[in-house]
């Protein structure tokens, strides 16, 4: 009885298997890229500014005082309200061991979107007289970053049927639809690539010079496509 029942079972598992392997779909995985390389128009300025004395009182009123003058500059170049915020603000008491002598530091970051680049070289050297001391960092963007990362998966997709075509070709078979895609594309923050300067007016309303590099951002994406085969 028992050695019946196993006769059954394993005929059942070989049409079984015989009939999945009847019904697979031909098919062919690829994996297709899309890039796109863009000019920014935005830029991402981290600035920052310190003072130092005696009283914790007083360093902090003198942070207070550049804050104003920077927000009070701000508004005057039509910075919107929205493109300017506080980073980090610290203030701690030193100790300076070879003077025998403790003070208190002071330090703000702020962040200003600048929307506007041919406004850079303004903004900066105005932050400058106004109390700002440090540039901690310019990061460059653009404002339609979503329509050309649609670009580039667009292209992965294509590069990835093109692919497929190509191995298929030399076999008198057709690439058909997709059965299965996969987004292997990983989150990033664009860098630059210094090409292209930005020219802009010198201070003294002279000839022109190059301040500012903007480069170009570059959109990586990537796609694992399955294709069935006709």
């Amino acid at each position: 009885m028992k050695k019946t029942f196993l006769i059954i079972a394993t005929f059942f598992a070989i049409v079984v298997q015989a009939q999945e392997q009847k019904n697979q779909v031909p098919q062919i995985s690829v994996t297709g890229e899309g890039k796109v390389k863009i000019v920014p128009d935005q830029a991402v300025v981290t600035v920052g500014f310190q003072n130092s004395g005696k009283d914790a009182n007083e360093v902090k009123n003198l942070n207070d005082e550049v804050v104003d003058r920077v927000i009070k500059f701000l508004k005057k170049s039509g910075i919107s309200a929205t493109d300017y915020k506080t980073n980090n603000v610290s203030l701690y008491k030193g100790y300076d061991y070879e003077k025998k002598k403790s003070n208190f530091q002071a330090s703000q970051t702020l962040i200003i979107t600048l929307k506007d680049l041919s406004k850079y070289d303004y903004i900066m050297m105005g932050l400058n007289d106004v109390g700002v001391n440090s540039i901690n960092g310019v990061e460059f963007k653009s404002s339609k970053i979503e329509d050309y990362e649609s670009d580039a998966r667009k292209k992965a997709i294509l590069n990835a049927k093109q692919k497929a075509q190509d191995y298929v070709s030399v076999l008198g078979q057709k690439v058909g639809k997709a059965l299965l895609i996969t987004d292997n594309s990983q989150s990033y923050i664009p860098q630059p690539m210094y090409k292209g300067n930005m020219m802009a007016m010198a201070a003294d309303g002279g000839t022109q010079r190059e301040t500012l590099a903007v480069g170009e951002l570059e959109i990586n994406t990537s796609v694992s496509v399955t294709f069935a085969l006709e």
